[in-house]
């Protein structure tokens, strides 16, 4: 994701992003850095995972949520004991972050609870007015956001789904257990309302929500198929050969073309629940939530 960043370290900038975005301060944010080296800035007492996790995925779509020290600013962890971290895998963002001597917070770049931005002028069409410039990265080469990972009771623990699948986690350390709600969200991207366009979504099977309700004034977003009885104009196929990897870089752009349109809400369809799948249906049921 293109993300807003902040000097993780100074209060007053941090404040700035929660400002921007209409953040709740309940929800953390992710603390970026440019090496796996940079662990021990913000993090004490690191699991023997964690180490094994950041040595095999980072640079890479992995956050690890650690304990964390006290310098970090109780903004960042929404007054948690851990923080989130990360490395991202992206010449431009490695290179900022090198030429700094503070590590990044950063959140996606957008209004809190909207739909994702995967380029530059999703950024500027939202919150050109309020931020100083924005570095253009080019098209989101994964689509979705990083998995998040804890460790609890000295056990693997995947609060977010996201670009490094649950299968690739398990190669690596072992059997790994999901969490994806809590009372209160130690990662972000936990809430049961989140990723959402303006217009409601509806998940089914498309063809019998379309016999349910008639094609007029909806939109279509399926995996693969084409519906004859709607227009194509108002229907997006996430990825026409059933690639998961596709569909993954399509996501949050199609909801923003779909959310554009002149339609009463969106037919949606899941895909199939492995690999980048598990991800992907995720962002669409949260979406969808009310």
């Amino acid at each position: 994701m293109y993300g807003l960043g902040a000097n993780a370290f100074d209060l007053s900038a941090v404040s700035r992003i929660f400002e921007v975005k209409n953040r709740p301060h309940f929800d953390p944010l992710i603390v970026h850095m440019p090496s796996a080296s940079h662990l021990t800035d913000v993090a004490v007492d690191v699991n023997p995972i964690v180490n094994q996790l950041a040595d095999h995925f980072w640079p890479g779509p992995l956050t690890l949520v650690v304990p964390r020290k006290d310098h970090i600013p109780d903004l960042v962890t929404s007054g948690l004991p851990t923080v989130a971290i990360r490395v991202p895998d992206h010449s431009l963002a490695l290179s900022l972050l090198n030429r700094l001597d503070f590590p990044l917070a950063c959140p996606s770049a957008n209004p809190f609870g909207y739909v994702s931005p995967t380029t530059a002028q999703h950024v500027a069409d939202q919150l050109g007015d309020h931020i100083s410039y924005i570095l253009d990265g080019g098209p989101c080469h994964i689509g979705i956001e990083s998995t998040i990972v804890g460790i609890e009771n000295g056990y693997p623990v995947i609060y977010r789904p996201g670009g490094v699948t649950k299968e690739q986690i398990e190669d690596i350390v072992g059997p790994v257990n999901t969490l994806t709600s809590k009372v209160k969200p130690v990662a972000p991207g936990m809430l049961k309302h989140h990723y959402a366009p303006n217009k409601s979504i509806i998940i089914g099977n498309i063809a019998d929500l379309l016999d349910q309700h008639g094609p007029n004034q909806v939109g279509i977003l399926s995996y693969s198929t084409h519906f004859d009885q709607v227009s194509n104009k108002r229907q997006i196929q996430l990825s026409a050969n059933g690639s998961l990897i596709e569909a993954a870089q399509n996501l949050f752009a199609s909801l923003r073309k779909l959310d554009g349109m002149n339609i009463s809400h969106i037919f949606a369809e899941l895909v199939p629940e492995r690999g980048l799948g598990v991800a992907i249906n995720n962002r669409l049921r949260r979406a969808a939530s009310k």
